[in-house]
C-alpha cells in the first residue's frame, strides 16, 4: 500500500470518528434540552445547501425512532420561516398558524400543539433549526426559555459547523489524488519526524478536513 493510501484511510478514520462525536453531542444537545423544557420532542435540523432541503439530524422524545435522516424542502413549514428569517419564534398553536406545514408534519406521525424554535447560527451561516416541542399542559413557553433556548443553539451550530466540515472532508477524500496532493508533501514531512515531534505532527490528522475543504472548493 503506498504512502498516499495510507493517508487516504488514516484521514479518512480520523473524519469518520469525529463525525460520530460531532453527532452524539447533537444528539446530546436535543436530549438536554427536551429534558430541561419538560417536552414532548427536540430536534435539530441541518441544512442540506447541494439539496435545499432540512435533514432531521437529531431528535429526542417523539419520532427518535424515525426521524433522523428524514429529509424536507428547506422552506417547509416554522422550521423553514425560521431557516430563512433567522428569527426565533414561539408559536402557542401552530394549528393557528399559517407558517406551520401540517402536512409534513403528520407524514412525521407526530403533529405538536406548540412549540419554540431558534435558527443554528455560525459566522453569519444558517446552518440549521433547533426546536422544542409541547410543554406539558398549561405551561406555555417564556421569554426567558427562549434565551435559554438560544444558548443551547449556539452550542448546536459550532458541533454542526464541525459536521459539515467533517462531511466536505470526507467528499474531498472520496474525490481523488488530486485532493490530497498539498497532504500528502505534509505527510511526507511528518514521517521524517521523531519522537514527540511527529506523535505532534499525526494529531494533525484530525484537522486536516479543513485544509481539503478549502482546497476543494477553490
Amino acid at each position: 500500500m503506498s504512502g498516499s493510501d495510507d493517508l487516504r484511510e488514516g484521514l479518512a478514520a480520523g473524519i469518520a470518528g469525529s463525525e460520530d462525536d460531532y453527532a452524539a453531542l447533537l444528539q446530546s444537545i436535543v436530549e438536554v434540552a427536551r429534558a430541561i423544557f419538560g417536552a414532548r420532542a427536540s430536534s435539530i435540523f441541518v441544512l442540506d445547501e447541494a439539496t435545499d432541503e432540512l435533514v432531521f439530524a437529531a431528535v429526542a422524545g417523539e419520532g427518535s425512532d424515525t426521524l433522523v435522516g428524514r429529509r424536507i424542502p428547506s422552506s417547509t413549514g416554522i422550521a423553514g420561516w425560521v431557516l430563512v428569517t433567522r428569527q426565533p419564534i414561539v408559536v402557542e398553536d401552530v394549528g393557528a398558524d399559517p407558517r406551520f406545514g401540517r402536512e409534513a408534519a403528520e407524514s412525521t406521525g407526530y403533529v405538536p400543539r406548540g412549540l419554540m424554535a431558534v435558527p443554528l447560527l455560525h459566522d453569519e451561516r444558517a446552518l440549521g433549526v433547533l426546536e422544542v416541542l409541547d410543554r406539558p399542559a398549561q405551561s406555555a413557553f417564556s421569554l426567558a426559555e427562549m434565551d435559554l433556548l438560544g444558548l443551547f443553539a449556539g452550542q448546536a451550530a459550532i458541533a454542526l459547523d464541525l459536521l459539515v466540515r467533517a462531511r466536505r472532508a470526507r467528499s474531498a477524500i472520496d474525490a481523488g489524488e488530486g485532493d490530497l496532493a498539498p497532504v500528502a508533501q505534509l505527510t511526507a514531512a511528518i514521517d521524517a519526524l521523531e519522537g514527540p515531534a511527529r506523535e505532534a505532527g499525526l494529531r494533525l490528522l484530525g484537522s486536516l478536513g479543513d485544509l481539503l475543504r478549502v482546497t476543494g472548493t477553490r
